[in-house]
């Protein structure tokens, strides 16, 4: 090619177009500090910019391109379309402006402000600057060679050895090629194993147990699943292996949601141990990447990227992070992101995990987010799935202590014997993590079944740990008076956890220096022992081209943990009858922190209560609370009659620790004749117990006759068909509630009786048919259409239809009976009704 032609000119006036290779300070301030500007887009990245140094049609073409930051440097190129070698020399310091040219240098003022973004983000490796405190030029020298000159108008010049030839447009090299490792790929995959091998084989299932930590597969129990299909319809999975649907255009999203404990960090180590292993049958070999995120790491972290090279990689990794973006954007990769609800940037405006979810970055990238379910993403998109984790059921919580525990047949009768008899405890254990350590230390002697609490169990559980470590610890270097001592003082520890839970910013990992500083050597020591704390290891990277730091965290070893020494500090704020709890606290996210505040202390939890029932988002919490406590002074039962006086609600899709709490809330409030205004249950029953006449739900938990119950409302799911036993069953049950003047039955069919129970006298029954809609009421032991008064006789309840009552042939009624069975053939009640005839 020949020489080039154009005249660049830093200053002055000239004929050719004036351009600086260096962009103005506005673009330099919008790289710097906008965060969006930094969020990878895994097709093209933000942080990848082509900045032209000549206009279209010239003769010498070129870029600086800035790629993305790497751990120890920031990478420029100059590229220009010669077949020369180039040369990059940067001297001392001048002063002067002139032209460049075929043959002479073109010096440009650089500002002692943009000095420093261009050592540091605009150096290619290798290139040595020498800068002063005055204004600093740089010549960028186009020989007719086709080699380029960096240099300064000083004299002293450091050579830097050729980079070899400089692609053309045509001719730009594979990915891999750019990169100091031979495989990229291979190596990528290979250390990702490595580090989600160190994952997956660290599992502790009771934290001051140490020295028996066990590989996940070891100990996963598959816990129960349910995919929403509608609104407030759930369908139950046969296995973690269906949360990606096989079907084509499913969602490539997926949340995963769960209350505290119910396995879903546990759940994403599984896959990432199917992946690594390459297990067959499972859908989670077949991506070519997989990769675990657990989000309480990365605050701070602008990028997809980012986060796999600062958490997922070895730190001795020799992948830059251009080799990241480069391999994840050309893979079939799935992305884990662990523990959403302790994410510190998700309340940042723009963070690039939420634009991923959204779909603006990574479109390519299948996604699964397991959260709390108190803290779903916002405004997700419609290609969004949702599953949740119901649990440990009995035959689950038996094989895990058959897996795990021990095998022999009349201990696991034993353990598997008071969660049958104990509903607090067969609530509780529900929950993977209460169910483990359950187990673990009922195994080992503890008197665990005899707790009625959730405070109980977890105080219960708590002075295990630390009576199993001092009992170890003893002799060594602290009496077991002094250890005691230790457990026993926690006010520091109390008040740091209570702040860092109810900041609007949730802080869950903390620095060990200043831990030790806030608690004291002994005692940090202590409760790392116990593994109430955690250490880990983290990696940071304060800066590009900053030497990356190390540094020691500590946080709880579950954020429960955090919960229960918060409540301590919580009881304490309450002493003083002026505090006000936080607008900003998420009062389902911590309910736990609160329910144990109300068990631990009688007049500190009454005034909880209060303070809860005193805000518009507090009537949930009040009924998980309530029952806490061993008496109810007048100021909670002021609060309970309020929350009932307008109706409780049981949903099909409400926790059995809710579903629970409701029912205990019902039986005091009938205990402490307070009038109970309206149940209502939403698609949760399913029978009823014939020998005791509660009501069964669908949870398996039991609702008893409340001698102050005034009206009933039982909402069955779409599509069910009651049976003669069933609404017997019902009407019995209205028998044993003194007070009830109403009962409803909505959208259901109902069977015909011939005759009712004379004892119902003065109740209020009313049927609203699944049908057509109209709404009958029982009078007399006669069924009478609640809107035109018109009588149901046999023969129209025969030949029901969706006009206005007329009456129809029986042959009218078989084929509306087959319709509506039509109309509802997709519901999970049609469907378990053809399974059992088939």
């Amino acid at each position: 090619m020949a020489d080039s032609s154009s005249t660049y000119q830093a200053g002055g006036s000239g004929d050719q177009p004036k351009k600086s290779i260096i962009p103005d300070r506005a673009a330099i301030d919008h790289v710097d500090t906008d965060p969006a500007a930094q969020l990878l887009n895994l097709t093209k990245s933000d942080s990848e910019k082509d900045i032209p140094i000549e206009e279209e049609g010239a003769h010498s073409q070129g870029v600086i391109r800035e790629r993305g930051h790497s751990e120890a440097e920031n990478e420029a190129t100059v590229d220009r379309d010669h077949d020369e070698p180039s040369q990059k020399t940067v001297g001392a310091p001048a002063s002067s402006m002139s032209t460049m040219s075929p043959t002479s240098s073109s010096l440009m003022p650089i500002a002692p402000e943009l000095m420093g973004h261009l050592m540091n983000s605009m150096t290619p490796p290798g290139v040595n600057i020498a800068g002063s405190n005055n204004v600093v030029n740089i010549s960028c020298h186009v020989q007719s060679t086709g080699s380029v000159q960096l240099a300064t108008s000083s004299s002293q010049l450091d050579p830097v050895p050729s980079p070899g030839p400089v692609p053309t447009p045509d001719h730009v090299p594979p990915p891999n090629q750019e990169s100091d490792v031979p495989d990229t790929m291979s190596t990528f995959i290979q250390e990702l194993k490595e580090t989600g091998k160190a994952l997956y084989d660290k599992i502790q299932p009771i934290p001051y147990i140490k020295d028996e930590l066990d590989s996940v597969d070891k100990v996963f129990i598959e816990v129960g699943l349910e995919r929403r299909v509608g609104k407030d319809s759930w369908k139950k999975l046969g296995s973690y292996h269906d949360i990606f649907p096989k079907e084509k255009g499913n969602p490539r999203i997926q949340i995963i949601e769960g209350d505290p404990g119910y396995g879903k960090s546990t759940l994403a180590l599984q896959m990432v141990y199917d992946w690594c292993n390459e297990v067959s049958g499972s859908p989670f070999s077949g991506p070519d990447i997989l990769i675990c995120l657990n989000l309480r790491q990365l605050k701070g972290i602008t990028s997809i990227a980012q986060a796999i090279k600062q958490c997922s990689l070895p730190f001795d990794s020799k992948l830059k992070l251009l080799d990241v973006e480069q391999l994840i954007s050309k893979s079939n990769i799935w992305v884990i992101f662990d523990a959403y609800d302790e994410y510190p940037d998700q309340h940042n405006k723009v963070n690039f995990v939420m634009q991923m979810l959204k779909g603006k970055i990574g479109q390519h990238v299948n996604i699964l987010l397991t959260t709390r379910s108190s803290c779903i993403p916002p405004a997700l998109g419609a290609r969004t799935g949702r599953i949740r984790l119901t649990g440990f059921d009995n035959a689950a919580q038996e094989r895990y202590i058959r897996k795990v525990v021990t095998g022999d047949d009349e201990v696991v009768k034993k353990v598997l014997k008071h969660l049958n008899i104990n509903p607090t405890l067969g609530v509780l254990c529900r929950a993977p993590l209460f169910s483990v350590m359950y187990a673990h230390l009922t195994h080992k002697g503890s008197m665990l079944h005899e707790i009625s609490s959730v405070t109980g169990f977890f105080g219960h559980m708590i002075s295990c740990f630390l009576s199993h470590t001092q009992n170890k610890l003893s002799g060594a270097d602290e009496s077991p008076e002094n250890l005691q001592t230790h457990a026993d003082t926690h006010a520091a520890l109390d008040k740091l956890a209570f702040e860092a839970l109810t900041s609007k910013m949730q802080q869950l990992v903390w620095d060990r220096t200043f831990f030790v500083g806030e608690l004291g050597e002994v005692f940090y020591k202590l409760y790392v022992d116990v593994g109430i704390l955690v250490e880990e290891k983290e990696t940071h990277i304060p800066a590009p081209g900053k030497v990356p730091q190390h540094k020691t965290v500590v946080r709880f070893y579950h954020k429960l943990f955090g919960e229960w020494y918060a409540a301590y500090h919580l009881i304490e704020c309450v002493k003083s009858r002026s505090y006000i709890l936080p607008e900003n606290i998420n009062l389902y996210d911590l309910k736990f922190l609160f329910m144990f505040a109300c068990g631990l202390d009688q007049p500190g939890g009454s005034q909880v209560i209060k303070l809860l029932g005193e805000r518009k988002d507090g009537a949930e919490s009040v009924v998980l609370c309530a029952p806490q406590l061993k008496e109810w002074s007048h100021d909670i039962q002021t609060t309970v009659r309020r929350i009932v006086s307008s109706g409780i609600d049981i949903y099909i899709s409400d926790s059995r620790l809710l579903q629970q709490s409701t029912i205990q809330l019902l039986e005091l409030a009938s205990q402490h004749k307070i009038p109970i205004s309206q149940v209502m249950l939403l698609e949760s029953f399913s029978s009823v117990d014939p020998d005791s006449l509660p009501l069964v739900l669908r949870s398996g938990l039991c609702l008893p006759p409340l001698s102050t119950l005034k009206e009933l409302v039982i909402w069955t799911e779409p599509g069910r068909e009651v049976t003669v036993d069933e609404w017997t069953g019902i009407l019995n049950y209205t028998n044993q509630c003194q007070l009830l003047k109403k009962l409803k039955l909505d959208l259901c069919l109902l069977p015909w009786m011939d005759s009712f129970p004379t004892s119902l006298g003065s109740v209020e029954v009313r049927w609203v048919t699944a049908i057509d809609g109209h709404e009958y009421t029982l009078q007399s032991g006669r069924w009478q259409n609640w809107r035109s008064g018109g009588i149901l006789t046999r023969g129209a309840y025969d030949d029901l239809n969706e006009d206005s009552g007329e009456i129809l042939t029986r042959g009218a009624y078989d084929d509306l009976v087959t319709k509506f069975r039509e109309r509802c053939s997709d519901t999970p009640w049609q469907e378990r009704r053809r399974a059992e005839r088939e």
